[in-house]
């Protein structure tokens, strides 16, 4: 028998899984469902390094998504035990800084926070609440992207509103923790030398944002309360005016549903270019709103860099990760070409690897419970 820790990464329209052999640590399977509500479809690299795909339902939703992975799962199950089934959870909160076992009281506590992240956290625990019911016996155990900048210094987590209202949680959180941590750990043993310096980290892909490493440690971020801040994404705005948020309600009347669409589904990229949010096809584009679309992302994405060099007084390297920064080299070109000025800096292309993170955080939570 092999304890097996079942790490789950779930999306607004996709599922990833891993399961990776609790005591090494090494990956025994791997895949994932994309197009949930649109074109279903599993993929996955089997034990014996075979892969494997086929389509889904239309109807297939995180909870039958979760069960055919579990069937795939279980036909090709090699003795295998769960000790755990890890789950992705985007916003922790003021509450959730380290991975925590999911209790009805935590999943509560997890449901309050929907509002903040609203195109991730209800799909985060939907898949909670899916592996409980099809794997019942296995604790859940929640990892946070929030929970790596948890000890931001008040003047980086704080907005200039009045103090009853910050005293209500409205502050400044960051995401994507899962994968600074991952490079935070990379640096240390990679490039000590980098890691004991001032990297920007560049986490760019559909989502997308920066973060300002000191000693390996999260300083300052470009995401704040929500994951809508920051710097242009794919289909979000990135950093705009509350102003031009209140006119659109106010004026437009738009309405919030509408308005919430727009920042989140209509903008960044796809927004821009009035075409896609695929960069690779925006790079294959002659469409000059195509071009101009990359342009502004480079260029917002430098500004928010220089931003998070002030923050640490300088930049030794720029990391780059996630789709974007490790596949599209030309957005990488113009992004450092608009930071030259800041001087000689080393700039590096890392993957990231949120899923093993997350199960190198689970295996000390199991053992520190044992």
């Amino acid at each position: 028998m092999i304890d097996t820790l079942l790490v789950l990464n779930t999306g607004s329209s996709s599922l990833k899984f891993q399961i990776f052999e609790d005591r090494t640590l090494n990956v025994l399977m791997s895949g994932k469902v994309t197009g949930i509500g649109d074109t279903p479809r599993l993929r996955a690299k089997l034990p014996d390094g075979q892969g494997t795909q086929t389509s889904l339902p239309a109807n297939t939703n995180h909870d039958s998504a979760l069960s055919a992975v579990m069937d795939l799962i279980a036909g090709y199950d090699h003795a295998w035990r769960t000790a755990a089934i890890v789950h992705r959870v985007v916003h922790g909160g003021e509450a959730f800084i380290e991975p925590v076992i999911v209790t009805p009281d935590v999943m509560r506590s997890l449901e309050a926070l929907i509002p903040l992240a609203p195109l991730h956290q209800p799909h985060n625990l939907a898949g909670i609440t899916a592996s409980a019911r099809l794997a019942s016996g296995a604790p859940d155990i929640a990892c946070f992207d929030t929970a790596f900048h948890a000890g931001h210094d008040k003047l980086m987590s704080s907005f200039a509103l009045p103090r009853e209202i910050r005293d209500k949680g409205i502050r400044r959180y960051g995401f994507h923790g899962l994968s600074y941590d991952w490079i935070s750990q990379v640096l240390a043993k990679d490039h000590p030398d980098l890691h004991a310096g001032r990297v920007v980290v560049g986490h760019l892909g559909n989502g997308a944002s920066l973060c300002a490493l000191r000693n390996g440690i999260s300083v300052d971020t470009t995401m704040s309360m929500t994951a809508l801040d920051g710097i242009p994404m794919g289909t979000r705005s990135g950093s705009i005016d509350p102003g031009a948020v209140l006119f659109m309600l106010h004026d437009l009347d738009l309405g919030v549903e509408t308005v919430q669409d727009i920042l989140y589904e209509r903008s960044g990229l796809k927004g821009l270019s009035g075409m896609s949010n695929d960069v690779e096809a925006l790079l294959r584009s002659d469409d000059p709103q195509a071009a101009f679309a990359l342009e502004y992302f480079a260029l917002k994405t430098a500004q928010h860099a220089a931003m998070m060099a002030v923050s640490m007084g300088g930049i030794d390297a720029l990391v780059f990760t996630g789709g974007i920064g490790e596949h599209a080299a030309p957005v990488r070109e113009a992004i450092i070409g608009r930071l030259l000025f800041l001087g000689a800096f080393k700039t590096l292309v890392i993957p990231t690897n949120e899923e093993r993170l997350m199960a190198m955080q689970a295996q000390k939570l199991l053992r520190r419970a044992a």
